[in-house]
């Protein structure tokens, strides 16, 4: 297929594991998809959720990256609402510093997190204004590089030690569902990241174009660069894939369930679990775009998608109960793309 492949890992946790666990299984994951080419591995940020360990991805980015070679490490990403764009600078510059050259800090405008988790991220602090975000992310990049274009600003003078020059400096890259960070992006000259894999996006390949097409060149990047992360589980059979896919499926429908969340159900008990009339709606409806088969099937889905949104940047999320059947399914992609 000749597409370039990235992970996005969610970090989920199972029914009855504990953080620890599924934390553990994210670097295990980052060592193997290392060795089967994928590009780039990047880890979410998620609070507060009985679903996904990721709480801090700057930790988790240092240990992947202790523990791999060659693939980028990142952050997929940090909610720079609920921090001080000072404090996420020198976070991945000290990063950096060890890693030169192989860390990514993708930033995310939504708060990852419930309205009362995201009060108490900032409390007792005044809760963070959406307005300030372009402002922070100007910040961060004026941190992060060797001089300040506005001299001006009070904090021009505060530089981040960083141990490297900025060839080598955090890549930055805006991540979002919507038209907004892709705008933002376009205009700041960042790389963008749309989050196709949060269900059936039809604006999707609309915010491709607007970010594409508004693009100014900046001192990093003279063309637009543009990756879409999707949804994605590939096994030996479709009926196989539905089977794994349950535990996943199940997960996100829950939302619309009187059923408690406490963490990806065994396929063995999701497969077989009651559905609502609700919920049987609510999931046909996000499954639609997600990239689900055998081998040809997500080959023919991936090309499609690469087709869609005119890039061959494509990142991987995939949630299974079973690690072995995560696993699986990035060895089988990983494999069509060798084809």
């Amino acid at each position: 297929m000749n597409l370039t492949l990235s992970v996005v890992d969610q970090s989920p946790m199972r029914l009855g594991s504990t953080s620890a666990e599924a934390l553990s299984e994210s670097v295990k994951l980052a060592q193997i998809t290392e060795k089967l080419g994928y590009e780039r591995y990047w880890v979410a940020e998620h609070h507060n959720s009985s679903s996904f360990s990721g709480t801090s991805p700057e930790i988790l980015v240092g240990q992947i990256a202790a523990k791999t070679n060659s693939i980028r490490v990142g952050s997929g990403g940090v909610m720079l609402s609920h921090y001080s764009s000072l404090k996420v600078a020198e976070q991945f510059s000290v990063l950096n510093s060890f890693y030169p050259n192989r860390i990514d800090l993708g930033i995310g405008r939504a708060p990852g997190s419930d309205r009362k988790t995201a009060a108490a991220l900032s409390h007792p602090k005044t809760q963070p204004n959406s307005d300030t975000f372009p402002q922070q992310i100007i910040d961060l990049i004026n941190y992060l590089s060797e001089d300040s274009p506005d001299s001006t600003h009070p904090f021009a003078d505060i530089k981040v030690q960083s141990g490297t020059n900025s060839k080598t400096q955090p890549k930055i890259w805006l991540l979002g569902s919507s038209d907004y960070s892709a705008k933002l992006a376009a205009i700041l000259g960042l790389p963008f990241c749309f989050a196709d894999f949060f269900g059936d996006l039809q604006h999707g390949p609309l915010v491709s174009e607007i970010y594409q097409s508004h693009f100014k060149p900046s001192k990093e990047y003279d063309s637009p660069k543009f990756s879409v992360a999707v949804q994605a589980l590939c096994a030996q059979t479709e009926k196989q894939c539905e089977y794994i896919g349950s535990s996943r499926n199940i997960n996100k429908a829950s939302s619309v369930m009187k059923y408690e969340n406490r963490g990806l159900l065994p396929p063995e008990q999701a497969s077989k679990f009651p559905l609502t009339d609700q919920a049987k709606d609510f999931m046909q409806q996000f499954t639609k775009g997600y990239v689900d088969g055998n081998p040809d099937q997500v080959k023919e889905k991936l090309l499609r998608v690469s087709e869609k949104y005119k890039t061959k940047d494509i990142g991987i999320v995939t949630n299974c109960y079973y690690f072995e059947d995560r696993v699986n399914s990035y060895r089988l992609i990983a494999e069509l793309n060798d084809q």
